[in-house]
Parts: C-alpha cells; structure tokens; sequence
C-alpha cells in the first residue's frame, strides 16, 4: 500500500508541475520536491524521466478518455451530443486549462519520441473513434454529411475543436473564440 501511496504521489505531482510549468522548465528535482520524496524514488518507481512521462501521459489520456466519453453518452441526436462534448470543452478551457496544457504539451514532445508519439497518436484514434461511435452512427442518409467516411468527419471535429482550445489559451483575452466551439454545429444543420 505503501509502495502504491509513493508512486501514485509522484505520478500527481509531476502531472501538477508539467501542466503549471511546461516539459521543458520541470525537472526531475523538481518533481521530487513538489511529491516530498527524494530523487532517488523517481528512478525506482519509474526508472526515468520518460517513464515518469509515459505514465502522466497514461493518466492523462484515460482523464480525458473517460471524460470525453461521459459527455457524448449525454443527448440523444448528434448534435445535441456534440453540444455537450463541445460545453466540455468549454467547461475545460474555463476551469481546468491545466489539462490542455499538458495535452499540447505532450502533443509537441510526441513529434520528436517514437514512445510519446505512439501514446498520442492511440489516444488521438479514440477520441476519434468515440466521436464516430456516439455521434456519427445515427446521422441520417441524407445528411450533408454523407460524402464523407465517419472517421474522417469525426478527426475534423476533434480537430476543430483541439485547434480552437489552443487559440482560447494562447488568447484568453479573446472572447470570441470560444463561440468558433460552438460553430461545430453548423455540421449538423
């Protein structure tokens, strides 16, 4: 029990660092002394820093997993379970911009790791896929939709919507972006 307290507060304080303070300004001292263990335990539970990372991102993406698929499960039309995935990320960006930080962060450092590239790319194709199974499965034939596989309009709208949450944080003086969320709708008009 123990073992599993120490290693489960390292994993949170390094999710708490690199999400206040960015990948490349934490260090694994850092870590350490936000988790009040010595650095040594750092190695021992997760080997590296990589491994660490791994393991934040792990925690990451089943928050967001999780999250995203509780929200789409909420509505009965696509739209309206669009609406609701697009007031999480609304809600997210309001609340908790934390965890979009660390996902843009993770999002750059899986550019240069095959390792953190391989984990974004997994979650990128679930969140897609939930998209496709909660919203797209009942659009109806004649939708302008229809041209389009599901898994294409599906990575659309996630991108749309990531894209769109990286401008709220880089601008949030901006207050019309957040209303560029809520024109992912017009898909289903």
């Amino acid at each position: 029990m123990e073992k599993a307290n120490q290693s489960q507060k390292i994993l949170l304080a390094a999710f708490e660092c690199i999400s206040s303070k960015g990948y490349a300004n934490v260090s694994l001292r850092d870590i350490a002394d936000e988790a009040g263990v010595v650095l040594s335990q750092l190695n021992y539970y997760y080997k590296n820093k990589e491994g660490l990372f791994t393991e934040v991102i792990n925690m990451m993406m089943q928050k967001y997993l999780q999250e995203v698929e509780s929200h789409l499960s909420k509505g009965t039309t696509a739209k309206e379970k669009i609406l609701s995935l697009i007031m999480y990320f609304q809600e997210m960006l309001d609340e908790n911009p934390k965890l979009f930080r660390l996902l843009y962060d993770f999002t750059s450092m899986a550019l240069w790791s095959a390792s953190f590239g391989k984990l974004l790319r997994s979650l990128f194709e679930d969140l897609a896929n939930l998209i496709e199974k909660h919203v797209l499965n009942n659009i109806p034939a004649k939708s302008n939709l229809r041209g389009y596989t599901p898994k294409s309009i599906a990575r659309m709208l996630f991108g749309a919507m990531f894209g769109t949450a990286i401008q709220v944080i880089l601008d949030p003086q901006e207050k019309k972006l957040p209303e560029a969320l809520r024109a992912i709708e017009l898909v289903f008009e």
